[in-house]
Formats: structure tokens, C-alpha cells, sequence
């Protein structure tokens, strides 16, 4: 089977997606139910960090041991990809003693190095422009509360960085629409994005207008992993840019609230609201295991009929 890597949200069509979201309920039904499922008995997953993480590392290391495989952790500090191994040489040598990779890096230039030069799949666990696998998460959580995200709209609030990036092109392939707002300054840019135009998105200058009857409202903290010293400058540049209450009361009724977490609350989010009825953000994390583990069965296997 020709060998297929997850970079980019768009990597996926909008068919194979619509699987893995269909497969990672199966394979979640399977978990809560205490039904043993290894269709990865033996394989290995090298895990690549260069950014700390929490959910990404238990995520991925957990869903290959319950898939039965098993997880090799490395620190780029602990390894020849902290001395100057070349990414390419690295790959080369990964992919030989290996059957899947998950890299969280910085720039998305360095996992493309790495893909191109891997005779196994390569996985974005994050970088700078994209997190693909949190928005399979978030939208595998959208479509258990409120059904097909088709047609629906998103309200994204505070930063264009990589989850916004990402909510961008999941809009293009599964046909949804998103109301960007950022403080002047921090737009989307449309290439950094990867986007072929505008078709699935708008930008307002107020926040309030952005939320206006949107289905679900989802921000991120608003100084990204890499960005720290930027980071007094932006908590006055985004003061008027928290999720609160009366922003949600003009989404839709029955809108969610995402978050991909660590949150910051009285920042980004307020306390009332991620810790309200319109929170889905345990689901959100929890889903991170559920749809990483159907990832990783169809990158390695391909669709399964079971």
C-alpha cells in the first residue's frame, strides 16, 4: 500500500475523513465497552517531540498500546536530532526500525523533510502553521453533540496561529464556514494557511459579530508554544477577545465551546464559560485519543471492514 502521511488537515479528502470520524466512534464504543480491539499488535510508533506536551504524548502513546502496539518516546535533546543529525538522515534511520511516527516540531518545513525521506507514514502531532490531528478531535466532538458539521458555522476568536490555520482548511474539505476575528495585527494569512481563497471563511473586526449565531465557539490561548516574549504585548493587544458569557448568549442556543487546552482562564476564555453548559472541552480531549487511533489504523492498514 502506497505510504500515506497526515501533515496537513487537507492531506485527507472528505471521504476519508468521513471514515475515520465514523471508525473512531466504532473504536471508542469498543474502549468504553472494555472490549479488547489490537489490530496494531506489534507495530511502532516513534514519537518525535521538539514542543513539551501533555494530551499529544498520552494521546498517542496510550492509543497505540490499546490498538496493542507499543510507543518510543524521544526528545529531541536526547537524540542525534538535537546534535545536527540531518531531519533527512533521521528519517531514513526512524522509518527502517519503525512502522508509524509522530513528530511535534516548530516548523512545518522539518516534517515535510521528514515525510518525504520515510519509507512509514508521518503524523503532525503539531507545528507552528498546523495541529491537524486537534481539529479531527474537535470535529469527531462536534458531530457526537450536534451531528454533521456541513453547512454548520464555526466562530473562531483570538489568534490566526496553527489550530485556526487548521480550522480554516477542515472548513474547505468538509464544506463548513468560519468566522475569523483577531486583534488588528494578527489576521489570517491566507498562504500560511494553506487555503486556496476565501470561499469558507470571514473575517470580522468584532469579536461579538464573529460569535453571532455560530454553532460553536472555540478559541486558544493567546501566546502559542515558541511566542513567550511576545507575550505581555499580546495580553493587552487581545484584552477584548475573551469567549465570556454574553458572547455566548449570541451564538446559537445550543452552541459548544471548544478548546484545545492548556486554557488560561480570565484570559482567552472566562472561568463560567469553560466550566458552563456549553463546554465540551473534557469530550475534546478525550476524542484526541479515540480519532488518533483510527488515524493510525488507516494510515498503517487502510479502511477495515469490522
Amino acid at each position: 500500500m502506497e505510504v500515506k502521511h497526515f501533515l496537513q488537515f487537507k492531506d485527507l479528502s472528505r471521504k476519508e475523513l468521513d471514515y475515520i470520524f465514523d471508525r473512531a466512534r466504532w473504536i471508542k464504543a469498543k474502549f468504553k465497552d472494555y472490549q479488547q480491539y489490537w489490530p496494531l499488535s506489534d507495530r511502532t510508533l516513534v514519537m518525535i517531540f521538539e514542543k513539551a506536551s501533555t494530551r499529544t504524548r498520552l494521546s498517542f502513546e496510550a492509543g497505540i498500546q490499546q490498538l496493542g502496539g507499543s510507543a518510543i518516546y524521544l526528545n529531541t535533546q536526547d537524540s542525534q536530532l538535537g546534535r545536527g543529525e540531518p531531519v533527512e538522515d533521521a528519517a531514513q534511520v526512524i522509518s527502517r526500525m519503525s512502522d508509524l511516527v509522530m513528530i511535534r516540531t516548530f516548523e512545518q518545513d522539518i516534517i515535510e523533510r521528514f515525510a518525504a525521506h520515510s519509507r512509514v507514514p508521518v503524523i503532525n502531532g503539531l507545528t507552528n502553521e498546523y495541529h491537524p490531528c486537534q481539529i479531527l478531535a474537535d470535529i469527531l466532538t462536534f458531530i457526537e453533540h450536534k451531528g454533521p458539521i456541513q453547512g454548520k458555522t464555526v466562530a473562531w476568536i483570538g489568534d490566526s496561529n496553527n489550530v485556526c490555520n487548521t480550522w480554516l482548511q477542515a472548513a474547505e474539505v468538509l464544506d463548513f464556514n468560519v468566522h475569523v476575528s483577531t486583534p488588528p495585527g494578527y489576521e489570517v494569512e491566507v498562504e500560511r494557511a494553506g487555503l486556496y481563497g476565501h470561499a469558507h471563511f470571514e473575517e470580522f473586526a468584532d469579536p461579538m459579530q464573529a460569535a453571532k449565531g455560530a454553532d460553536l465557539v472555540t478559541t486558544d490561548v493567546w501566546t502559542s508554544m515558541g511566542f513567550e516574549a511576545e507575550n505581555e504585548v499580546r495580553l493587552r493587544d487581545f484584552a477584548d477577545w475573551q469567549v465570556d458569557a454574553e458572547m455566548m448568549q449570541i451564538a446559537d442556543k445550543k452552541a459548544l465551546f471548544m478548546h484545545c487546552l492548556p486554557a488560561h482562564r480570565g484570559e482567552e476564555v472566562a472561568a463560567d464559560v469553560i466550566d458552563g453548559p456549553h463546554s465540551v472541552v473534557w469530550d475534546e480531549a478525550e476524542n484526541r485519543l479515540h480519532v488518533q487511533k483510527a488515524l493510525m489504523e488507516y494510515l498503517l492498514l487502510g479502511k477495515v471492514t469490522q
